[in-house]
C-alpha cells in the first residue's frame, strides 16, 4: 500500500500526516511550532517543515507529498529567488487602508465592490495578497523595486521541496490563487491588470494547476539528512532573507535536476479548501470551523460574487467552488467567557447546558475584537437582557455559546443568499470539542450538525490530494472520517431573533 504525506503549514504550526493512499489509515504524524506574529521569515516555515518531517519519521517512503497552507500571505522573491522581506500573513491588517483605496479607485461604494466581486469573486480586504502588494508599493518602495515574483506560503514551500528551480517553476492551485485578489475563479485566469493596478507593475506569478496536476518532483537534496544542509532537516533555509548561497546550497537553483524526477508534489491548497477535502465535504454541506476566528464555507458548483463583500468567492480543491464567510470572533469568545467566569472550558460547557435555550433573554454579541462579517472593525461586544434572573454564570455561559453560534449562522445565511445549498453542517475546529457547542449548534443553525472526531483535517486534505495524484482517477479517493457523530435538535428561532435585534445596536469603540 503506498503512503502519502499531507502538510498543513498553518499560522501557528506545521503538521504532517502520513497516510495510506487507498484507505486513508494514519501511519504516523509530526508537528513543529511556527513563531508568533503577523509577519514571518519564510525560513521559519521551512525549518518547521523539516522538524515536523523528522518527528513524523521522515518522508523517504512516501509516494507523493502535498502542501496546504494559510491563505493570502505575501511572499516576495527577487530575481535570484531570495525572499525580499518577511512574509505578511493573512492576519496582518496594515493594508486595510490599501483595501479601501482599491475599492475607491474602482468607483467606490457599491460600484467599487461590485467591480471587484465580478472581476475576481471577492471584494478586497486587508487579508488579501493584492492589498498587501499595494501597501508594499506605497510604504517600502525599495523592497517593492527588488520584488520580481510574488507567491503564497504553500506555493513557496512546494517550490522549496522541488529544489527552488527558478521563478518560472513556481506553482499554485485554484483554491489559493482565488484568495489573492488577482485570479478569477469564474474565468480560471489571472487578472494581471488588477495586480498591476495595485502594485504599479506586473510581477511573475505561479502557474495555476488543476486539482490533481503535479507541481514537480521532490528534490532528493530536500529530504532530511540529504546534502545541501545549511538549514537543517530539509537541506536549507538559513539566510532566506540574506544570500542565496546558504538557503539554496545543494543545487536548489538548478544543480539537482530542478527536482523534476523525484516523488511527485501535489498542487497543494489553501487551508480552508484542504479542510473541506479532509472532511469529505460535498455540495449541500456547509463546513463551520471554530478556531480563533471562524469560517463558514460550502462546496458549490457555481462561483460566487457577492458585491456586499460578506461572501468571498473562492475555489475549492476539487475543481468546484468554495464560497466562504470569515468571522474574527469564534473560539476566543468561549475563552473570554470562561475567563470572565473563572472556569475551565469544560465547566463553561456544563454551565451553558444547565441554562435554557435562549438563556431567558440574555444575549451576547461577540464582537470582542471588532468584526469582519459584518464589516465592523471598530465594533465592541455587548450583553443585552441582563436582569436579576439572568445574572447567573449559567445564563452568561449559555448566551456566550449562542452568541458565537449566531454570528456564524449569519455567515451561513449569507452563503444561502448567494445560492449555496445547506443541507447539513459539518462542525470542526477546537470549538467543536465543547459539548455545549455541539448540542446547541443545531438549535441555532436549524440543520443537522455532523461533528467528525478531532483531527488535522487540513493536513488530511493535503494527504488526500497526494493520494489522488498517486492513484489517479476523476476524483480523490473516498476517505470517510471514522467516528463522526450527528446532532439534531428542533430549531429555536427566538435565539436568532433576539440576537439580530441586539446585534444591530452594538457600538463602535471611541476614536
Amino acid at each position: 500500500m503506498p503512503l502519502v504525506a499531507g502538510v498543513d503549514s498553518s499560522t501557528q504550526s506545521c503538521k504532517i500526516v502520513i497516510r495510506d493512499a487507498e484507505t486513508g489509515a494514519l501511519a504516523r504524524e509530526g508537528r513543529a511550532a511556527h513563531p508568533d506574529g503577523t509577519e514571518v521569515d519564510p525560513a521559519a516555515w521551512w525549518a518547521a517543515l523539516g522538524s515536523a518531517a523528522e518527528a513524523a519519521g521522515g518522508l523517504a517512503d512516501v509516494a507523493a507529498i502535498s502542501v496546504a497552507g494559510q491563505q493570502h500571505g505575501m511572499v516576495c522573491l527577487d530575481e535570484a529567488g531570495r525572499v525580499v522581506r518577511p512574509a505578511l500573513l493573512w492576519n496582518d491588517t496594515r493594508s486595510a487602508g490599501a483595501a479601501a483605496d482599491l475599492v475607491a479607485e474602482a468607483g467606490g461604494g457599491e460600484t467599487g465592490r461590485r467591480f471587484w466581486a465580478e472581476a475576481v469573486g471577492s471584494v478586497p480586504v486587508a487579508s488579501f495578497t493584492v492589498t498587501k502588494l499595494r501597501w508594499l508599493a506605497r510604504h517600502e518602495p525599495a523592497n517593492a523595486e527588488r520584488t520580481a515574483a510574488v507567491c503564497l506560503p504553500h506555493d513557496w514551500l512546494t517550490w522549496r521541496l522541488a529544489g527552488a528551480p527558478g521563478l518560472d517553476a513556481l506553482r499554485t492551485d485554484r483554491s489559493d490563487a482565488s484568495g489573492t485578489g488577482y485570479w478569477s475563479p469564474a474565468t480560471g485566469g489571472y487578472r494581471l491588470d488588477l495586480l498591476e493596478r495595485a502594485f504599479g507593475r506586473r510581477l511573475r506569478v505561479p502557474v495555476v494547476l488543476g486539482p490533481a496536476e503535479p507541481a514537480g518532483g521532490l528534490d532528493p537534496a530536500a529530504l532530511p539528512g540529504a546534502r545541501g544542509g545549511a538549514g537543517g532537516a530539509l537541506g536549507g533555509g538559513d539566510g532566506a532573507l540574506g544570500g542565496a548561497g546558504d538557503a539554496y546550497e545543494g543545487g536548489a537553483l538548478g544543480g539537482v535536476g530542478g527536482g523534476l524526477g523525484g516523488v511527485p508534489l501535489g498542487p497543494g491548497a489553501g487551508d480552508n479548501a484542504a479542510a473541506g477535502l479532509g472532511v469529505g465535504a460535498r455540495p449541500g454541506d456547509v463546513v463551520v470551523s471554530i478556531g480563533t476566528s471562524g469560517t463558514v464555507f460550502s462546496v458549490a458548483d457555481a462561483p460566487a460574487a457577492d458585491p456586499d463583500g460578506a461572501v468571498a468567492g473562492f475555489a475549492d480543491a476539487t475543481g468546484r467552488y468554495l464560497p466562504l464567510v470569515c468571522t474574527l470572533n469564534a473560539a476566543r469568545v468561549l475563552d473570554a467567557a470562561a475567563g470572565l467566569l473563572r472556569v475551565g472550558l469544560d465547566e463553561l460547557s456544563d454551565l451553558a447546558l444547565a441554562a435554557p435555550p435562549g438563556a431567558d433573554g440574555l444575549v451576547v454579541v461577540p464582537y470582542l475584537e471588532g468584526e469582519r462579517t459584518p464589516n465592523r472593525p471598530s465594533a465592541t461586544g455587548a450583553v443585552h437582557g441582563l436582569t436579576l434572573r439572568t445574572s447567573t454564570p449559567a445564563h452568561l455561559a449559555r448566551a456566550a455559546v449562542e452568541g458565537m453560534l449566531c454570528a456564524l449562522a449569519d455567515g451561513l445565511d449569507a452563503l444561502v443568499a448567494q445560492g449555496a445549498r445547506a443541507d447539513r453542517v459539518i462542525l470542526v475546529g477546537g470549538g467543536a470539542r465543547s459539548a455545549a457547542v455541539r448540542r446547541i449548534a443545531p438549535q441555532v443553525f436549524g440543520r443537522p450538525v455532523v461533528v467528525p472526531p478531532p483531527g488535522e483535517y487540513v493536513a488530511d486534505g493535503a494527504a488526500r490530494q497526494a493520494a489522488w495524484l498517486t492513484l489517479g482517477g476523476d476524483a480523490p479517493p473516498e476517505w470517510a472520517p471514522a467516528g463522526a457523530r450527528e446532532y439534531a435538535a428542533d430549531p429555536v428561532p427566538a435565539v436568532r431573533d433576539r440576537y439580530a435585534a441586539a446585534r444591530d445596536r452594538v457600538l463602535d469603540r471611541p476614536t
